[in-house]
């Protein structure tokens, strides 16, 4: 069976033109506008400022969730991955300035910070995955990760702000990960594998309500005085001490891109330690109020199509005589 060149390109038109009516409807069938956090939504509070970079919480991720460890010294001894990957969820970094003589200052000074999924308020992550590999739970707001729907197409790598989906480049079938904020553990009724084991305090879970309070607390206390910080749960009834550092003036991650549920606290600037300067509004607001614009009306692709079957027309008419009875000696 045999199609002219004019069917062809009609049909692709049309093509075009059902897939556009697609995306408008997609497009409009959430409204832009701020989401909130869901009520009692689990969340984690990293503190800078009592983190000694033990990375106790990095062994207990790997326990939870079955990771092997990454190796980057020759004698292969020690796990010291460089940085988030497939087979590393968290991760604990270390800045540093001039002679790194004093923790937690931004001259000659230095700090740690730890790197894991936190868990937007609106994750671009799950905006763009084609597929629903990547979906964000109605009732805890915890950002899960479907493998056996994963394509593997990284547009979530490449929409994530933070640089959290990691693809897993040794394995031939698609494969991504992230950190779920101990999905198995806290269906136990347990709490995360990184603020059960972190002994400062520097990780640690709660309420997204109870951080949001214990960060307010912190940023009232007056530095170099005496200082109780709980561990692993806000109301644990177990704590560290030390001397109140001077934080940074906001709690990251309350507002960031719409908000996240694991928010940081800091004495050194936050884009120093790797976490960017973002605008309050959610990208995924930006892009969906781009494509209601776009696609209003279907004005703009009513207009392009149109454009592109003039010119395809005038093609077609230009052709030699000849060209055009060879195209109907085909029909025949």
């Amino acid at each position: 069976m045999s199609i002219s060149r004019r069917a062809f390109l009609r049909a692709t038109a049309l093509t075009g033109a059902a897939a556009s009516v697609v995306t408008a409807k997609a497009a409009s069938a959430r409204e832009p506008g701020a989401k909130t956090i869901p009520p009692n939504a689990p969340g984690m509070l990293f503190d800078s400022t009592l983190c000694v970079g033990c990375k106790a919480c990095m062994t207990a991720c790997r326990e939870a969730n079955g990771t092997h460890p990454e190796v980057t010294t020759k004698d292969a001894l020690w796990d010291a991955p460089l940085d988030l990957s497939a087979n590393t969820l968290t991760v604990i970094k270390a800045w540093s300035d001039g002679a790194a003589e004093h923790k937690d200052e931004e001259t000659d000074g230095y700090a740690f910070v730890k790197k894991s999924c936190l868990h937007c308020v609106e994750p671009a992550c799950v905006s763009v995955c084609p597929v629903s590999a990547m979906t964000k739970d109605a009732n805890t707001g915890v950002v899960h990760y479907d493998p056996k729907a994963c394509i593997g197409c990284r547009y979530c790598v490449a929409a994530c702000p933070f640089g959290v989906p990691r693809f897993d480049y040794d394995k031939s079938i698609a494969r991504l990960n992230k950190c779920q904020l101990c999905e198995s553990r806290r269906a136990e009724g347990k709490i995360t594998a990184c603020a059960e084991v972190c002994p400062t305090g520097a990780t640690l879970f709660g309420t997204v309500e109870e951080l949001a309070a214990e960060a307010d607390r912190r940023h009232r206390m007056k530095p170099g005085e005496r200082a109780f910080f709980p561990r692993r749960t806000v109301n644990s009834g177990d704590t560290h001490e030390k001397q109140a550092p001077h934080y940074q003036a906001r709690t990251y991650g309350v507002s960031e891109v719409g908000g996240t549920q694991v928010r940081l606290l800091s004495a050194v600037s936050y884009d120093k330690l790797g976490y960017p300067t973002l605008p309050d509004k959610p990208f995924v607001e930006t892009a969906e109020e781009i494509q209601h614009s776009l696609y209003k009306g279907m004005i703009a692709p009513a207009v392009l199509f149109g454009i592109l079957l003039i010119l395809v027309k005038r093609a077609h008419d230009h052709r030699p005589p000849d060209a055009r009875d060879l195209e109907g000696k085909d029909k025949r």
